[in-house]
Formats: C-alpha cells, structure tokens, sequence
C-alpha cells in the first residue's frame, strides 16, 4: 500500500498562501457557485457551551465539479481574551472528493480571518461607490484588521479610522494597520467620529446592541456588516437596515443566524422581501447591485462553509507552488 501524505499548513503558511487579492476572487467564486447551485452545504451545526460561554461550530461543505469537500471547526469564546487567548480559533480539514482521503489540515484562525475580510472585500468591490475612499472599522481584533486590508484591496483608500471600547486596543490596531497598508488609520472616541465622511463601514465586533446610530451615517454608505452570527445579537440598527439595500451571503442561512435581519422583521420594520440578493446573484450580473450614488448598501456575512473550502483551494494550490506547509505520512 504507498504512503498517503496528509499535508500540515500553520497559520503563517495559511498567510502566505492566501493573499488578499486572490482570497477576495476566490469569494467571488464561492458566492458564484453557491447562487448556481452548484455547491452542497448542509446547515452548520452550533453547539453552545456553558461553563465557561462559548460556541462551536462544524461547517462541511462540496463542491463536485472542484472534487473538493471539507469541513472547519471553529470555536468563539469571547472570555478567552482575558487570559490572552484568541477568541475565534479553528481548524480546516479538506478532503479528496475523488477517494474520501484526508489531504490538508489547516489553520483555520487565519483562513476565517482572510475569507471573512474576503468576503468584505467582494461585497465592497459589488456594491460600493467607485470613488469611496474613506473607511470605518468598528472593532479592533483579527477580523477587523482583514476587514481593512480587503477594502483596501478593492478601494483606494486615503484614510481609515478604528473604533474599539478598549483604546490602547484601538491604537495598536492604528499603528499596526497604518504601516502595513500605507493609509492613514486613527482611533476614535466615539460613532460619530468614525462615521463622520465614512463611505464605507465594516463592523467586526462581539457587541449585542448596534454600534451606532442611523442619523450617524453619509449617504451612499456601503456597509459591511459580519460580527454578528446568533439571532438576537446585532451591530446594525434596524432603521438602517430598513432604508438600505440589503444583500446577504446565503439567504437560508440569514434568515436563521442573522440578528441584524431577524430582529427587524420581528419588530415589524422590514419583511423578508425586504433582502434584495444574495452577493452570489450580483457576481453572476442576475441582480443589479447600487444603482445610485446616494443609496446606502448593506451587506451581511454570517460566513459560509463553502468559502472556507474555495479558501482552501487556492491556499493548496500555491502551498504546493511555493513549498509551503508540513508533510506528515499516514
């Protein structure tokens, strides 16, 4: 019987193997796939911890025409930060569809981190002003800082603020991202302050209520909305939800995670029919996206298996161009 090598990829291979531009693509491709019917992806499983909070969540997914499947294991314990570890953490598994074999496990933590930003990315590229150019991050973890590298990616962005209720949090993440994108990033006290002139918005954050006001928002604002993942939490207010137009990730999958969608139906502000697309609809040109300057547009991201395993994809093909990664015999 020959050996089977089962591939081991770290968190900075997963990086190296996965740039931006090419992660925003991918997403493009998931959501394309997805809207085609082209990808089977049962509902993730939750199950939610109690002593101490937390959740996990098991994501499989298929793409027959690729011969790809997998599956990722993510965790969110939002009190690991107090002790200094990472609140999201995770682990991807792929598969070769062909034989059933293990090929690759992978870090997971950073491949949720680029994809989601990703994914951020390909919404703002759809669905923001040609010309926008000035953006605000609510919160300042990992995802927040992929957040702003993939608009970046997609906008010429001359100024970046970060809002965060932890302020030396908040400063790092300025320095940090300031250097690395070569944009000016600043942190801000308060909604106001970052929303100020905004034309795009992302919030990443662990936040329940909204994380600012609707008054608060510039015409034509694209609004990238992917913190929020359970029903009754949200970032967004519902007035804002109710004037924008709103595309989602995977519609099935809004309408049972989405708490800045449900809780607005609920409330009776919007109805269903009030959610335009999904992204995957606007990637195939079946639905338009903006259609003014001054519309505001809303995307929402709960995060979809299928994007972990088109992540994958590309991060194998150029781990295996560039030697990246650990190979284990099995």
């Amino acid at each position: 019987m020959s050996e089977h090598i089962l591939r081991f990829l770290s968190a900075r291979d997963v990086a190296r193997a996965l740039p931006m531009g090419e992660a925003v693509e991918a997403m493009k491709q998931a959501f394309r796939l997805l809207a085609a019917g082209q990808v089977v992806m049962p509902a993730r499983t939750h199950i939610a911890a109690t002593e101490p909070p937390g959740d996990a969540l098991f994501m499989p997914s298929y793409v027959p025409a690729d011969q790809a499947m997998g599956i990722k294991v993510v965790t969110v314990y939002p009190g690991n930060r107090a002790s200094g570890l990472p609140v999201i953490q995770a682990l991807m598994l792929v598969l070769d569809a062909t034989t059933g074999s293990p090929v690759a496990v992978m870090d997971g933590t950073a491949l949720t981190a680029i994809r989601t930003g990703a994914a951020s990315g390909a919404a703002t590229d759809l669905l923001a002003n040609s010309d926008a150019s000035v953006a605000a991050i609510f919160g300042a973890g990992p995802q927040a800082r992929t957040q702003l590298e993939a608009v970046c990616t997609v906008r010429r962005i001359r100024q970046a603020r970060v809002l965060d209720p932890d302020a030396p949090h908040a400063a790092a993440f300025a320095r940090e991202m300031a250097e690395r994108l070569a944009v000016p990033v600043g942190p801000v006290r308060s909604s106001a302050e970052a929303l100020a002139d905004a034309d795009i918005v992302c919030t990443a954050t662990t936040s329940t209520v909204p994380v600012f006001a609707d008054a608060e928002l510039s015409p034509g604002v694209h609004i990238n909305a992917i913190g929020s993942y359970k029903p009754t939490v949200r970032e967004i207010p519902g007035e804002t939800v109710r004037r924008a137009r709103v595309v989602v990730d995977h519609l099935p999958a809004a309408l049972a995670e989405a708490g800045d969608l449900l809780i607005p139906i609920a409330d009776g502000l919007i109805g269903r029919g009030h959610i335009w697309a999904e992204l995957g609809d606007i990637v195939a040109g079946t639905r338009p996206g903006r259609e003014s300057p001054e519309q505001i547009t809303l995307f929402k991201s709960v995060g979809l298996a299928v994007q972990d395993l088109c992540a994958a994809s590309v991060i194998l093909a150029n781990a295996a161009r560039h030697g990246l990664g650990t190979a284990l015999a099995q």
